[in-house]
């Protein structure tokens, strides 16, 4: 059986079976890794060495009866912003170049000491800034279904190694939705927790008030417990989790402004097999969001540029221009603009939090646009800069709101259907979005 496709809780279970060894799991990635003709563009460097020694204690334990969780033994890609112990991490930059840090971000450690195995680190967005994936000075990642198209960012290398099975599943970050534009774009399942849910020390930060980590994965069930292990809990449970009862908002409205033909057809599709399958659908537009996506050059580029100011301007010629206009933007906003913002938007989540009180989730199309075509990106900064505020306006919603969120593919390739929960109800919203993709799956 080819385990390097299936599942990461798959993999766990057969693992604790005896079906499959940890060893020969991990050593299946990294020659697949090796011989995959973009292997380079996906993987910014491997950690063949840690990733031999992690899997043959995970096969001694599981031999032992000694196993951590469900997940020991299972190998996960992280992306190149995730602190790795005398590995450079240098965030898709090259104004970080050989950046090596003596320790583990903390979440690695901690899935580590879980009995993960580390496979290596992903290429990503310069800084994390951007949800197109493109990446000219480093590495632009192919997109899974389509080598010639981005794969979305900022986590694209993330998603690529789980969609291409060269990783079991993937840890990214997602700021205005660095982990679901990917996910979406390369037909997998991305989860953003609740701001704040998941230790970030050692992570190297884009929006301190906005950056959450989380999982890229197969299925739902794979982000469920990878975040629990993270968390150190058991992880919800998934069992007959199904959309009958589910009560769900279609978001109008702003999410379908300039949206392009096939991700709207996608999201009536699912909405259409949702209802099928016993969800009550309801359609709302609560004028909060729109006032939300208002403030994002307010919030979002100020911060960004704030923490790197003083390398960016140090080599300005190391970054993409469109990337450097992009940061560079954050200069001309006051102070007191950016703290009225957030005043502002405090007031909207108490706003939102009201409208939607009645509903398990809210629904939408995951990214307004299909992926792409990279080499126009790369020519063309006109292009660049109006695709990549579409790719992330229907993502960015759930971070200026607090909210957690996870996209589910649908049944046209790069499309996905995005369930937004309530603001630290994560658990639940794992167990609606379970119930949701056995309805799109069928």
């Amino acid at each position: 059986m080819e385990w390097r496709t299936t599942s990461a809780t798959d993999q766990g279970r057969a693992i604790l079976a005896g079906l499959v060894s940890p060893v020969d799991l991990a050593d299946a990635y990294l020659d697949a890794i090796a011989r995959h003709p973009d292997g380079a563009r996906i993987y910014a460097r491997l950690t063949p060495d840690r990733a031999r020694s992690e899997a043959i204690a995970a096969h001694d334990r599981a031999r032992a009866g000694l196993r951590r969780g469900l997940l020991d033994g299972v190998a996960l890609s992280w992306k190149d912003n995730f602190d790795s112990a005398l590995v450079a991490t240098e965030a898709g930059s090259l104004l970080l170049e050989g950046r090596t840090p003596p320790t583990d971000a903390g979440l690695l450690a901690t899935a580590c000491l879980q009995g993960t195995v580390c496979l290596g680190k992903t290429h990503m967005t310069e800084l994390a800034f951007s949800g197109l994936g493109l990446n000219p000075p480093v590495a632009t990642v192919p997109n899974a279904l389509d080598p010639a198209l981005v794969a979305g960012g900022s986590s694209g290398g993330a998603a690529v190694s789980v969609a291409l099975g060269l990783a079991a599943a993937a840890m990214g970050t997602d700021t205005g939705g660095s982990v679901r534009v990917p996910a979406a774009w390369n037909g997998i399942v991305g989860f953003k927790p609740t701001h704040g849910a998941l230790d970030m020390t050692g992570v190297l930060p884009l929006c301190r008030r906005f950056d959450a980590a989380g999982p890229l994965a197969r299925t739902v069930e794979d982000c469920a417990e990878i975040v629990a292990l993270l968390r150190g809990e058991a992880a919800p449970d998934l069992r007959g989790a199904d959309a009958r009862g589910l009560r769900l908002m279609v978001l109008d409205g702003a999410p379908f402004d300039q949206a392009r033909d096939a991700p709207v057809a996608a999201f009536e599709e699912a909405v259409a097999a949702l209802a099928a399958a016993g969800a009550r659908i309801t359609h709302a537009a609560p004028d909060c969001v729109a006032r939300a996506l208002a403030l994002s050059p307010t919030l979002f580029a100020p911060e960004a540029y704030g923490i790197w100011r003083d390398q960016i301007e140090a080599a300005p010629e190391l970054m993409f221009p469109p990337m450097l206009d992009r940061f560079r933007g954050g200069q001309t906003v006051g102070a007191a603009d950016y703290v009225a913002g957030w005043e502002t938007l405090a007031r909207l989540r108490a706003d939102w939090a009201a409208a939607v009180a009645p509903f398990d989730a809210v629904i939408l199309p995951t990214v307004a646009i299909m992926p792409p075509d990279a080499a126009r990106l790369e020519r063309d900064a006109a292009f660049f800069a109006a695709e990549n505020l579409l790719a992330l306006r229907n993502t960015r919603i759930a971070n200026l709101l607090g909210l957690p969120a996870i996209t589910l593919p649908t049944r046209r390739p790069a499309c996905g259907v995005m369930l937004m929960g309530r603001a630290g109800a994560d658990r639940a919203l794992l167990r609606t979005a379970a119930g949701a993709e056995s309805a799109l799956r069928d």
